[in-house]
């Protein structure tokens, strides 16, 4: 008797007994290639990490700049090889500190930054010409970027010097994360004023990161992650090109970003699937013609949604387990969550050992050794050509409803989103999922691992930081610059260097933001019964 009833994977991919010369079919040179080469299933390097490890980055960001900074540096210390910016509510959604709605919520699951001043000691001793950024921030994501581009100019590294990259995946939000601010129309209009700007004056700049990673959260499938997030890629791609942009010209600079979660094998296909399709997408669809537009290139984080308060130690092998198929999927860089995240933001000691997890990785288990090891397997090349075909299926749906605008605006992804994490939920309760420490193998827990805490206080003082930098600024030349930015938002103008006027005349993140809800108004979600 077997131990349940019919194996699959989340995506509903059946899984026979083995899988076989009879049951699994692949073209090397059709469905595989090179490293390197077109369709890029087995990577974006010919040598992949033989040449380099991927850039190990720790998502790290709490209370003020001051501590985020010491978190930083002791990361960075540590053999952090990538920094990776988190940022607060209010600083995601557009509010300053001693905004009314920020009550509560400054510093408490990122980094308060406000203005340019915040910016400055987040990275004070950290020059930009020697670091790599991500930042994970989406409705602000082009302040934030000039506010980085401001501290870059007073360090006197030049744009082309700095290198990173800003989520700025907004539609990702309206499905399944909800930090928006503006319209989906003008909000792709500062996501394609990004892309310009960034081409022609920060070459380096990765001008967004599609993020698949929040989708998963939210609970989809394998295939729907693929599926959703190549369907924004789509319609980023689209408005591109809508507004005048050359593909080759903007599309080196895309990158992704992806969730790996705990099917280690189906994990692994995902995203050797994924970067398949996106190269067929951007070859067949968009006319690319230089190959690293048709590259897609990722990030990974490991599934947090899967981390457990319970027997919160073993979350140190779920991350193993991930942090390894993310690795073996080929990606460029990698976030590990640390054992405590589901109780609080994490601790210096969960972060080291998050960041060791992927060391060990590195420089231990001899899976960085060689290009797509798994290549060839029966079950990876059938799993890989099985989700490769769901989700375009998924994208087929889409293009049928007339675009992935047209299918938010139906909640087309959101309930299919939706019914696939009820699922889940529903075979946990039912014990055909197993969770080890919550519906089996529980224990009477006594001990708590030690968390962090923000200091209460860090609000008041982070509200009395930006009183003072409203006191001390060139009153006029702020409201002059806002002026400016506003009869811009009106009008066709790319709005990046009024954007970088204003963060240099030291207005800060909620006045942009309040400037540009006049001119565009707020995105409220249709109720859908």
């Amino acid at each position: 008797m077997e131990r349940r009833e019919k194996f699959q994977t989340s995506s509903g991919i059946e899984l026979p007994n083995d899988f076989n010369r009879e049951n699994s079919h692949f073209d090397y040179e059709k469905d595989l290639g090179n490293a390197g080469e077109y369709p890029f299933t087995r990577g974006v390097r010919p040598n992949m990490y033989r040449g380099k490890f991927w850039t190990m980055r720790q998502y790290a960001g709490f209370a003020s700049a001051v501590e985020s900074n010491a978190r930083y540096k002791y990361l960075l210390s540590q053999g952090t090889t990538g920094l990776s910016v988190a940022f607060d509510l209010p600083t995601q959604i557009g509010l300053d500190s001693d905004d009314p709605l920020s009550a509560g919520e400054v510093g408490k699951v990122g980094v308060a930054i406000d203005s340019l001043e915040d910016m400055l000691t987040l990275f004070d001793g950290i020059p930009l010409d020697k670091v790599s950024t991500s930042m994970t921030i989406n409705a602000t994501a082009s302040t934030l970027l000039c506010l980085y581009l401001a501290v870059a100019r007073q360090q006197n590294v030049s744009f082309d010097k700095v290198n990173g990259t800003i989520q700025n995946d907004i539609l990702k939000e309206y499905i399944a994360r909800g930090t928006y601010i503006y319209p989906p129309k003008p909000s792709l209009r500062l996501i394609t004023d990004t892309f310009a700007f960034c081409a022609a004056e920060v070459p380096n700049w990765n001008t967004i990161s599609i993020s698949g990673y929040h989708i998963r959260e939210a609970g989809s499938t394998a295939a729907q992650e693929i599926a959703f997030t190549l369907a924004d890629g789509i319609a980023y791609v689209d408005a591109a090109i809508s507004v005048g942009l050359e593909v080759d010209k903007f599309a080196p600079r895309l990158s992704f970003f992806f969730n790996s979660h705990n099917n280690l094998l189906e994990e692994v296909a995902k995203f050797r699937a994924a970067r398949r399709l996106w190269a067929k997408i951007m070859r067949d669809r968009f006319k690319a013609l230089n190959p690293k537009s048709m590259m897609l290139r990722f990030h990974t984080q490991t599934a947090g949604s899967t981390l457990t308060a319970q027997q919160p130690e073993v979350n140190i092998v779920r991350t193993t387990i991930q942090a390894l198929a993310a690795v073996l999927g080929g990606t460029q860089s990698l976030h590990t969550n640390s054992m405590d995240e589901a109780l609080a933001l994490p601790t210096e000691t969960a972060a080291r050992i998050a960041l060791r997890t992927q060391q060990v990785i590195a420089h231990e288990s001899g899976v960085a050794d060689l290009v797509d090891a798994l290549a060839g397997s029966y079950a990876i090349e059938e799993i890989t050509n099985q989700l490769e075909q769901k989700a375009l299926e998924y994208i087929e749906k889409i293009d049928a409803m007339g675009g992935m605008l047209k299918a938010i605006e139906n909640g087309y992804p959101q309930r299919e989103i939706q019914e696939a994490a009820y699922d889940y939920q529903r075979a946990v309760e039912k014990q055909e999922e197993i969770v080890v420490g919550v519906n089996r193998f529980q224990i009477e827990e006594s001990e708590t691992i030690p968390i962090q805490r923000v200091n209460e206080a860090i609000e008041r003082e982070q509200t009395e930081r930006l009183r003072a930098v409203r006191a001390k600024r060139d009153a006029e030349k702020a409201e002059n610059a806002l002026v400016r930015l506003g009869e811009a938002a009106a009008g066709t103008q790319n709005l990046l260097p009024l954007i970088l006027d204003c963060v240099e005349n030291h207005v800060t993140v909620g006045e942009i933001s309040h400037k540009l809800r006049k001119v565009w108004g707020e995105y409220r979600e249709a109720v859908t019964v």
